[in-house]
């Protein structure tokens, strides 16, 4: 079987520096791109992150520091990056939780203008924990019959990742092949931010999902509370979550001036 697309799709997948989507940094970033006609295009890039990389992460990547020593920073490869997911839908393997939001840390950190407004994504692992909770190694093999041989590569497992999509629509009728409802069926929960940081209500308001004021419309409480906005941008938060927060308090402006 193979994708129904409108558009494109990228699957990508990311080696860093740790797990840590604010502070951390893209060391390999690998993506294949399916156009509708069935056409594939794929790119692997070795990052220089800037800093350094933890000698545990090496071990589970085998990425180390003089490896990417004299590769381009992700600064330097941020437009290519950009132009070739630009106007496409995304896929990955825990890609919500974690690649997407850290892919789009870089982007802005790099300055560019990165919004997922016009995309849906659709994240495999969610499918699959959903239908038979697995790592991705248990679901190449179980899918697809054969053995992840070259885990932790991003070329490798973005490929795997792939595939096991196009096994999952093989194998269960019920799952659309439809990049909106496999998006929709992917994701755990719908959040404002890539983060978690910022949720919607049951009329589709903006509320906070952490910290004092969780549950509460974001809205209202930068109303009551002016001086949050500014401690939510001078402190650690992921940059798409300032992006988002700002985007609604100036809708917020906006809607006053009108």
């Amino acid at each position: 079987m193979e994708l129904n697309l409108s558009r494109p799709i990228c699957f990508f997948d990311l080696e860093t520096t740790g797990t840590n989507v604010a502070k951390d940094r893209i060391v390999e970033i690998s993506i294949l791109k399916i156009f509708p006609n069935g056409n594939k295009e794929s790119k692997t890039w070795l990052v220089n992150p800037e800093m350094e990389i933890p000698a545990e992460v090496v071990a589970i990547h085998g990425i180390s520091n003089e490896k990417v020593a004299n590769e381009p920073t992700f600064k330097e490869l941020s437009k290519e990056v950009y132009q070739m997911i630009k106007d496409c839908d995304l896929g990955g393997f825990n890609s919500d939780r974690f690649d997407i939001p850290l892919l789009a840390e870089e982007l802005l950190r790099a300055e560019v203008d990165f919004d997922m407004k016009r995309m849906v994504s659709i994240d495999v692992q969610t499918i699959f924990h959903k239908m038979e909770k697995r790592t991705l190694g248990a679901a190449y093999k179980f899918y697809c019959g054969k053995e992840l041989t070259d885990a932790h590569s991003a070329e490798a497992d973005t490929q795997a990742t792939y595939e096991v999509l196009l096994s999952q629509l093989d194998r269960y009728p019920d799952l659309e092949n439809n990049v909106k409802k496999l998006a929709e069926f992917s994701t755990h929960r719908q959040f404002a931010d890539f983060a978690g940081f910022l949720g919607y209500d049951k009329e589709g308001n903006e509320t906070f999902a952490f910290g004092k004021h969780k549950g509460k419309k974001v809205l209202d409480v930068l109303d009551k509370e002016p001086g949050y906005f500014g401690w939510i941008l001078n402190a650690d938060f992921p940059l798409y979550t300032k992006k988002v927060l700002t985007q609604i308090k100036l809708s917020q402006f906006s809607g006053k001036l009108g």
